[in-house]
């Protein structure tokens, strides 16, 4: 029996070894217990006289034996070939077979194993074939979800990193698009891909994203989440540094960009970096519509990003403090709807915007149909109840509902989610401190945002850029497409011409 070492580095040498009863005895102790793991030794060739022995995990090999699958056709050639054949025919893996790797070590054995694949054995030949199968199970290519568009495509990312990454190549047909595999965790092996078109990322932001990536180790890594928390820059900041998307052609427009693309195993996020205030606000088909309605949708989601964030502030800083400011009818009218109001105007608005925040939750948690209906009728309950029994005014009410559509209307969920903390930060401000309090948490954000970094590159890019490129298009308004002809400063400078009319 062989001796099973606890220490890694001491596995890694252990050879796969020429006869067969030695790999078995090694594969069976490390599997110990593993009934989902099937060991299933054979005898073959044209006189039954080759000992061989086939490993794999029962539901990612369940076709193993099919006559379809490049397992069945490779075991089934077998029964017909002469014992002293079989093994110059795997050596020169005379079917042909597509995804075919010898392995020479018993820790490449069970990676490849413990990744999907069939593992077969041979006596008398000193390495390991890994034969690939339909693997894992998985969802499957869907419809996008959070992402949502009327123009482009309804393709989303799956759980499965090797789909996605297709996904993505799919839509780039270019060898310069490089896939990088890393298998980060040391029980998880999480698969990691690295996306990146060759000549337009830049040298010194690739090998970051590289050293980030190996300087950790963990046990494992279950969702690109937690990718996002472990590499990014300034940890305690509540703004994403990383862009994430569920769409391949999102995926794509980016490394067109020059960015790079991590992609985890497991998870249907992809990692967009580095992220920047703008790429935020952009929604996909903002570059398929026209440019007219798609700069109207982006200002209108700058506004919708002010009044999710300052309203309920503003409110309650001009009730409090400045009330002249306001006609005089208006300001009639907001004392009226408070009579009878046991509370303060901050304990009010405070208590109807967590019980909105409570509804929404509830609405994500609860499936189906049934979320949408305890959302829209709890709203609607909550606040009708909450005016009937003089607990708040219906201008509060109004307030609160339009600050819950502004964050709606942002693109990106991870970046909403900030500003959504943000509005308990301002709702204090204003309520204590009026406008100027205000106008301190307007300094106090601002001044984050602009020494916040992303591998580098300043958060608030291309707001902050010294020389701004003109024809980029990456700014409020979307410029007309035919003079979107450059880069952004994430690409290469000698790469920044991506549009540019042939010679006649």
């Amino acid at each position: 029996m062989w001796n099973l070492e606890k220490n890694q580095a001491v596995q890694e040498e252990i050879k796969v070894s020429a006869i067969l009863r030695r790999n078995e005895e090694y594969v069976r102790e490390r599997l110990t217990n593993c009934a989902d793991i099937q060991i299933r030794p054979m005898r073959l060739g044209s006189e039954r006289k080759v000992d061989c022995l086939m490993v794999y995990i029962e539901v990612a090999t369940s076709n193993m034996m099919l006559e379809d699958s490049a397992l069945g056709k490779m075991i089934n050639h077998f029964w017909e070939i002469p014992p002293e054949r079989m093994e110059e025919f795997i050596r020169h893996n005379s079917l042909g077979i597509a995804d075919v790797k010898k392995l020479s070590t018993m820790e490449e054995v069970f990676s490849a194993l413990l990744a999907g694949n069939a593992v077969f054995f041979m006596d008398g030949f000193d390495q390991a074939l890994k034969i690939s199968s339909e693997g894992y199970p998985n969802m499957g290519v869907s419809e996008v979800e959070t992402e949502k568009v009327l123009r482009g495509s309804k393709e989303g990312f799956s759980d499965s990193v090797k789909t996605n990454s297709a996904l993505v190549r799919k839509r780039l047909r270019d060898t310069r698009m490089k896939v990088e595999e890393r298998y980060i965790g040391t029980r998880s092996h999480t698969l990691v891909h690295l996306l990146y078109m060759e000549d337009l990322v830049r040298e010194e932001f690739l090998e970051d994203v590289k050293e980030r990536l190996d300087a950790f180790e963990i046990d494992g890594i279950l969702d690109s989440g937690m990718l996002e928390q472990l590499t990014e820059d300034t940890w305690y900041s509540p703004f994403p540094q990383y862009q994430t998307t569920e769409r391949p052609d999102r995926a794509a427009q980016e490394l067109l960009n020059g960015k790079i693309v991590l992609m985890c195993d497991n998870s249907p996020e992809a990692l967009v970096l580095p992220g920047a205030f703008s790429s935020f606000m952009e929604s996909s088909e903002d570059w398929y519509n026209r440019f007219e309605m798609a700069s109207f949708l982006r200002a209108l989601r700058y506004l919708a990003l002010a009044a999710a964030t300052l309203l309920p502030g503003l409110y309650l800083a001009v009730i409090r403090f400045h009330t002249q400011i306001l006609p005089t009818n208006l300001i009639l009218s907001f004392a009226q709807a408070r009579e009878g109001v046991p509370f303060s105007s901050v304990a009010e608005l405070l208590f109807l915007e967590l019980a909105f925040e409570l509804i929404r939750e509830a609405g994500v948690r609860i499936p189906g149909a049934l979320g949408n209906a305890i959302g829209i009728v709890g709203g609607l309950i909550v606040g009708s109840a909450a005016v009937e029994a003089n607990l708040v005014s219906p201008i509060v009410v109004m307030i609160v509902a339009l600050t819950a559509l502004g964050s709606m209307a942002i693109p990106n969920e991870e970046f909403a989610s900030a500003f959504r903390l943000l509005k308990y930060f301002f709702l204090f401000l204003g309520g204590y401190l009026g406008i100027y309090g205000i106008i301190l948490g307007i300094y106090l954000t601002v001044s984050h945002l602009a020494g916040l970094l992303s591998f580098g590159v300043p958060y608030l890019v291309p707001f902050v850029e010294n020389r701004p490129r003109k024809g980029v298009g990456d700014r409020i308004l979307r410029i007309p497409f035919r003079k979107r002809w450059q880069r952004p400063l994430y690409a290469k400078q000698d790469e920044s011409v991506r549009l540019k009319r042939r010679e006649k």
